[in-house]
């Protein structure tokens, strides 16, 4: 049997590049070797400000999103968290064998509490828990993440070796899988690419605003005119060419940079066009999707369904063996 594998994102409003590269592109290969399940996790969603009367379709929206990158509902399982009550409960069962001390070493907790100092409430501390709960819920194996969520996954494996010291073997300690694509930083160079930080490129953003956001992106810092020399390892430009140009191009524009012989402005085109090449068709299958929201609902409503079988089954093993219920 196919080990089974989980993974999440949140209804931000719009999937950017960094989430397709990063993330989603992996999935659907994945699809192929795994049992998958994905999922929106609209609850990680509320641990900051948004706006409510938005909320339902930012969730239809990332379903289209990964629909129209090619996630496929016949070869995976995909649903929104909140339709699944047992996440939660397990969640609550599990925060009571989390350490607090795990908990405030956290490297995310700490800097979402800087990006949002006004709003620092208990769900940003008590995340991971809730992201332990996602995993272990449907004894996921396998969790693809990036390398920020490292941690967590950690923290994932040994609440999972906790419980089952504590009460009996119930859950398998998941290992994660990080895709080899590297950090996707933004468009600013210095952080990953965010929508908070207003550094990305959104899938369904149209040419002309994506070519207004690339061009004034931060490149090699040593380039500060054509005739400078750079080196392209250092430059976020040239890593997004390695992830969305073909390998010739790859090595033009390292050689060019180096000698100087193609500037930041052409190397910058180069990426363009094929950046559009990828989005221009996945764009496309965004908006044909986002026009039949029933069809969504009906998508996300079967895949809940079949998930909260299994999550019902679990958390009625984990009652037993607590002696509850």
């Amino acid at each position: 049997m196919k080990k089974k594998l989980f993974s999440g994102i949140q209804p931000s409003g719009e999937v950017h590049i960094g989430n397709y590269l990063g993330a989603i592109r992996n999935w659907v290969k994945m699809m192929d070797q795994y049992d998958c399940i994905y999922c929106i996790v609209d609850y990680h969603a509320i641990t900051t400000k948004y706006d409510i009367s938005q909320m339902q379709t930012r969730i239809l929206n990332a379903a289209a999103d990964l629909l129209a990158c090619g996630i496929d509902p016949e070869k995976c399982t995909l649903f929104v968290q909140s339709k699944v009550s047992e996440h939660t409960e397990l969640a609550w069962v599990l925060s009571s064998v989390t350490p607090m001390g795990d908990l405030e070493r956290m490297t995310q907790f700490k800097e979402k509490s800087k990006q949002n100092q006004k709003n620092i409430n208990a769900g940003l501390f008590t995340y991971p828990v809730l992201q332990a709960a996602d995993i272990l819920l449907y004894k996921a194996e396998v969790v693809p993440v990036g390398e920020d969520q490292i941690q967590h996954i950690e923290l994932s494996r040994e609440i999972a070796r906790k419980f089952n010291n504590a009460y009996g073997r119930t859950f398998p300690e998941p290992a994660h899988i990080v895709p080899n694509v590297g950090r996707i930083l933004g468009l600013d160079g210095n952080a990953k690419m965010s929508k908070s930080l207003n550094n990305y490129i959104g899938l369904a953003e149209d040419d002309q605003t994506i070519s207004k956001k690339l061009m004034p992106a931060k490149t090699d810092p040593a380039r500060l005119r054509r005739s400078d020399p750079g080196t392209p390892e250092k430059c976020n430009i040239y890593s997004l060419h390695q992830l969305l140009s073909s390998e010739e191009e790859v090595k033009q524009v390292a050689q060019g940079c180096r000698s100087a012989e193609i500037g930041c402005v052409d190397c910058k085109k180069i990426l363009l066009k094929n950046m559009l090449a990828t989005i221009g068709p996945i764009r496309e299958k965004i908006f044909e999707l986002r026009s039949r929201p029933d069809y969504l609902k009906q998508l996300l409503d079967r895949g809940a369904e079949k998930c909260r079988e299994t999550a019902q089954a679990t958390m009625e093993e984990v009652k037993t063996r607590m002696g509850l219920g």
